[in-house]
């Protein structure tokens, strides 16, 4: 997960709505939420939880989005957007990020368990300033992106969006304050190279706890095939750097 750029817009953005979202395989098998953690690697800045899927989960939805119609960006971006050559397939699936939020383990992870909470490591205003307030859900944008040789994602922010979700009995208003990057492949799987790159120029603080770039390579795991959710804030730029993956 990634910290948003500080500056939110609303999100206007909609699916067609001829566009029926896919039929998204189960998440199963899962490790116990139990087993999942927290590992910081800058303080409020880069978070990543490791194994956050089995091996199996992975294989079954990497084979699963081959299927998907993932479309090749244009190698010229509109004024003002990062150079992107990637494939990509996008949809607004309100019911997906739900399940992927709560299904998942992923609520108790950001949230903390209310059935341990003698075992929780912080206190809830404490995951309140991490977070960037209650966290209550993720952004029903689903962004899938596959990288093949040569191709990249230039240095760019992720901004932050208001929207509302579709929670019953009515709307919540929200705003997106981190990023879920979640990997699905490593060497283990066949994938060769690739990264993502985190820049601290221009940081709207002086006190920066970052001196260089910070690297996150997409082995995500050199001798098992699992993927690591990784949740960064605040860093302004950051690039997908030339990975290959042979399938």
């Amino acid at each position: 997960m990634k910290h948003k750029n500080a500056n939110p817009k609303k999100n206007t953005a909609k699916s067609a709505p001829s566009e029926p979202p896919p039929n998204w395989p189960p998440f199963k098998p899962l490790l116990p939420t139990s087993d999942l953690y927290l590992e910081p690697i800058v303080d409020s800045q880069i978070i990543v939880t490791r194994n956050f899927w089995t091996s199996t989960l992975c294989k079954d939805y990497v084979s699963f989005l081959r299927s998907l119609p993932l479309v090749t960006t244009p190698g010229k971006p509109k004024k003002g957007d990062a150079v992107r050559v990637n494939d990509r397939f996008q949809i607004t699936d309100p019911a997906f990020a739900n399940r992927l939020w709560v299904e998942t383990g992923l609520r108790e992870l950001v949230n903390g368990s209310t059935e341990n909470e003698e075992d929780e490591t912080m206190s809830i205003e404490e995951r309140s300033r991490l977070w960037g307030g209650e966290v209550v859900g993720l952004n029903p944008s689903i962004r899938i992106y596959r990288y093949t040789a040569g191709q990249f994602f230039d240095q760019h922010y992720d901004e932050s969006n208001i929207l509302s979700l579709p929670t019953t009995p009515s709307a919540t208003p929200a705003k997106t304050t981190w990023t879920l990057l979640l990997y699905l492949t490593s060497t283990a799987t066949g994938c060769e190279g690739g990264q993502t790159v985190f820049y601290p120029d221009d940081l709207p603080f002086k006190n920066s706890p970052i001196q260089k770039e910070v690297v996150v390579e997409l082995e995500t795991a050199k001798h098992q095939p699992k993927p690591t959710a990784i949740s960064i804030p605040s860093i302004p730029q950051h690039q997908a750097k030339q990975p290959y993956n042979p399938t």
